[in-house]
């Protein structure tokens, strides 16, 4: 049965057979919360607004066929991005049993062949090959977050960080040697966790 699209999601000009599975996945994660207290939001438009169009928000910054969502909770932004472009294969990692549970029943679900749910905590993941892209949402303070994941940078990848208010004092608070770090402001509806984007590289050698 066909869904009613809210107009804030038409207006990102996604085809038809996406917005249908975006909201799939949004009645999916309310059902869920009810016994598994996924995410703090519990209403469709909380949802809608505090995590999928927060996701979304940073499709353009997304790069590479292999992409990486580290700590990915209910799949945000990992499961939505991956739902939005079936063209770009996505790793979507976390250590929570029923978070995991979640997202192997939405893979199933909407048949997204381009999904990988992993079950490991991070400091035990070691990737078979590097990912083009690297994607982290309320993860962890950013000098944390590459003590834990600077392994996986290389020369030709990235690392983002999907920030709110505090991104400045973060970024000061890492040592920036070798590396490039750019801050983008997102425009979201509800500016949450991805109000802004921390781009991180290496730096290219001289």
């Amino acid at each position: 049965m066909r869904q009613v699209v809210p107009a804030e999601l038409q207006a990102m000009q996604l085809d038809e057979s996406t917005n249908q599975q975006l909201m799939v996945y949004q009645a999916l994660l309310i059902k869920w919360n009810k016994t598994y207290n996924l995410t703090a939001s519990k209403q469709a438009g909380d949802i809608l607004h505090r995590h999928i169009l927060d996701s979304l928000s940073v499709m353009k910054f997304v790069q590479g066929k292999r992409c990486l969502d580290v700590g990915t909770g209910a799949g945000l932004p990992g499961m939505i991005l991956a739902i939005t472009d079936k063209n770009r294969d996505w790793t979507l990692l976390d250590s929570n049993v029923k978070k995991i549970r979640f997202l192997r029943h939405v893979k199933t679900e909407l048949d997204l062949n381009n999904v990988e749910v992993s079950h490991v905590r991070v400091e035990e993941f070691v990737p078979k090959n590097p990912y083009d892209t690297i994607i982290c949402r309320a993860f962890a303070p950013l000098d944390r977050m590459l003590s834990q994941l600077g392994y996986l940078l290389t020369n030709t990848n990235q690392l983002l960080a999907m920030k709110g208010k505090q991104v400045r004092q973060e970024v000061n608070d890492v040592n920036q040697d070798d590396l490039t770090i750019e801050v983008h402001h997102l425009e979201t509806e509800a500016q949450t966790e991805g109000a802004n984007l921390v781009q991180i590289r290496q730096s290219a050698n001289d």
